[in-house]
């Protein structure tokens, strides 16, 4: 959305990644470091060829782009690779990955082509694999935002705020600005990987309204209903040893104070 630019004082290119537009729009464009972000991020999406060619071919373009200019190139991979995990456990980096839906699918092979075309070139790629990332300036990708967002919406009006049964699901939920702050460092990675990039916790959604509750000085039981996705990650916890040994990230929000910050901000109580 334009208005989250205001204030930016480079140029904008308009243009589908995923198509030759790419390189005709920015053809006199340098860059150094190539943030990758783009991508279709709605996950219930099932059209395959869509998701794969927005997804994988954009990167590869990307990826050619970046070749052309010896620009080093920071990519969003996401930790949906890492499929419906049974054990609660802290997901390392290495882990066998089993992606659930074509979404998920289309962020594996995206890692994939950065290690063959990283191996192949010489180039550094480095993937950060977002966890559940929520924070300001979220609001106009509507009911893709993150849930703590649509709950927030759901309570603000009164509503009592709606989960899956019986709420003890449980994500690594991680501040936006934690985010940032580890995608621009990924920049400075040793080599070519992925650093997972999460709050290292995982909090059941029982608890996020508890906490959503204390911000906005409320007391809205949640209400439960039946699950209708049959690939629904129940439990998400990032490992962040890796990002910490090797570029000295750790996050500096814990999902309390990030969704106390967050609601003042929503509430105009504190500029973001």
């Amino acid at each position: 959305n334009f208005k989250n630019l205001k204030g930016f004082k480079g140029i904008v290119y308009s243009c589908d990644v995923s198509t030759d537009e790419l390189f005709f729009k920015v053809e006199d464009f340098k860059p150094d470091i190539i943030f990758h972000l783009a991508s279709i991020t709605d996950t219930t999406v099932t059209d395959q060829e869509y998701m794969m060619r927005r997804n994988v071919d954009g990167f590869k373009n990307i990826l050619e782009f970046a070749y052309d200019n010896e620009s080093i190139v920071v990519y969003a991979s996401s930790a949906s690779v890492y499929g419906n995990v049974k054990e609660h456990v802290p997901l390392k980096e290495d882990r066998e990955k089993s992606p659930e839906n074509v979404y998920a699918f289309s962020k594996y092979i995206m890692d994939n082509l950065a290690q063959e075309f990283s191996d192949k070139t010489g180039l550094k790629i480095v993937g950060v694999r977002y966890f559940n990332v929520y924070g300001p300036r979220e609001a106009h990708k509507g009911k893709f935002a993150s849930m703590i967002y649509q709950l927030y919406l759901q309570m603000k009006q009164g509503n009592r705020p709606r989960i899956f049964k019986w709420g003890e699901q449980k994500r690594d939920f991680v501040y936006v600005k934690d985010a940032i702050d580890a995608t621009i460092l990924a920049a400075k990675a040793p080599k070519s990987t992925v650093y997972n990039v999460g709050s290292g916790e995982a909090t059941s959604f029982n608890d996020v309204i508890k906490y959503l509750n204390q911000a906005l000085g409320t007391n809205l039981e949640p209400e439960y209903f039946d699950c209708p996705y049959d690939f629904y990650q129940e439990y998400t916890q990032a490992d962040m040893t890796k990002i910490k040994e090797e570029l000295g990230f750790v996050p500096r929000y814990s999902i309390q104070r990030g969704i106390k910050e967050y609601v003042d901000i929503l509430e105009g109580r504190i500029n973001d």
